[in-house]
Formats: C-alpha cells, sequence, structure tokens
C-alpha cells in the first residue's frame, strides 16, 4: 500500500530561453507568424482620396470643433476658475466675514490685508493661544464691507500666504457672533 500511494514523479525537461523562444518552440516543427505592428500612420497611407492632416481654418468647416472654454478644465489656472461658492452660504448682510485657515504663525493684520489688497476689508482678527498670547492659533476672520469683496477673497482660496497655501471660507454665522467669556475673539 505505501508503494502504490507513491507515484513516481515526473520532470519536465529544463530547456534554455532561447531554445524555448526558438521558431520550433521545443515541440518539434511548426513555424510561429509574428505579425507586424501598425500605426496609424500607415493606415491613413491606405485610404483613398484626400487627407489632410492640416486644421482648416475656413468658417464654413462643418466639421470643426466648438472653442473650449479652458476656464472649466480642471488644468486651469486658479485665476481663470469660478471659486466653487454655495450661495446658500453666504451672509445677506454684514458683517460679511471670511474665515481663514492655515496660517502662518508669524503672520499680521497688515500682511492679511495686503494679501487681500484692492478689496474693502474692514477688520481682521487673528485669535491668539490663551496660554501664550504671543502664539496664533493658525487661523484667523477677515471681515469686509461687501458682499463682492467677500466673493472676490473667496476666490483667493488655496493661494500662498508666506510659505502656506491659506484656506478661506466663509465664516459661519455662529463664529461671526463670537462666543461670551475670556474666549471672545
Amino acid at each position: 500500500m505505501a508503494a502504490s500511494a507513491k507515484k513516481k514523479n515526473k520532470k519536465g525537461k529544463t530547456i534554455s530561453l532561447t531554445d524555448f523562444l526558438a521558431e520550433d518552440g521545443g515541440t518539434g516543427g511548426g513555424s510561429t507568424y509574428v505579425s507586424k505592428p501598425v500605426s496609424w500612420a500607415d493606415e491613413t497611407d491606405d485610404l483613398e482620396g484626400d487627407v489632410s492632416t492640416t486644421w482648416h481654418s475656413n468658417d464654413d468647416d462643418v466639421y470643426r470643433a466648438p472653442p473650449i472654454d479652458r476656464s472649466i478644465l480642471p488644468t486651469a489656472p486658479r485665476a481663470a476658475r469660478e471659486p466653487n461658492i454655495d450661495r446658500s452660504r453666504l451672509p445677506k448682510s454684514p458683517p460679511y466675514t471670511a474665515f481663514l485657515g492655515n496660517l502662518p504663525y508669524d503672520v499680521t493684520e497688515e500682511s492679511i490685508k495686503e494679501f487681500f489688497r484692492g478689496l474693502n476689508i474692514s477688520a481682521v482678527r487673528l485669535p491668539r493661544e490663551p496660554s501664550n498670547p504671543e502664539r496664533l492659533k493658525g487661523f484667523g476672520y477677515a471681515e469686509f464691507e461687501d458682499l463682492d469683496s467677500l466673493l472676490s477673497a473667496l476666490s483667493l482660496n488655496e493661494e500662498s500666504l508666506g510659505n502656506r497655501r491659506i484656506r478661506v471660507d466663509v465664516a459661519d454665522q455662529a463664529q461671526d457672533k463670537g462666543t461670551p467669556g475670556p474666549y471672545r475673539i
């Protein structure tokens, strides 16, 4: 029973890669067909008629692609893209406050006003750590005089201030009212 349970192991024949890839493939005969790669340029040579490879500038060209609005492409520069703003979150009346996140710790009110130059900015608030009044918390608020200035400020989201890309967003209305007590901003 032990002898019948053991089967003889058949070993495969070991051949080199070059022998395997040879024309007979190690099977003892026959030829293999290697297809020639076809290029799209070779295919256009076989087409009958005049095939033009230039872009026509005629206005009557019916095959002309419509112009592309590059401002909607994801690769468009940030300045060309319209900010993705949920208009329902915009305040209906003053104060028009923007939240500023990821601010450098050495930022000043003057550098914030310079960042938003050309906009009607009325106030800047930069909260500080209660335990260390010299250290900023890394976020802040900028208050604008009109809604158009707030919208222009929101378009500066992810722009660089110092060595950081700051986040500019609409401040929550609850934060605009401030919190009572010593932590008031």
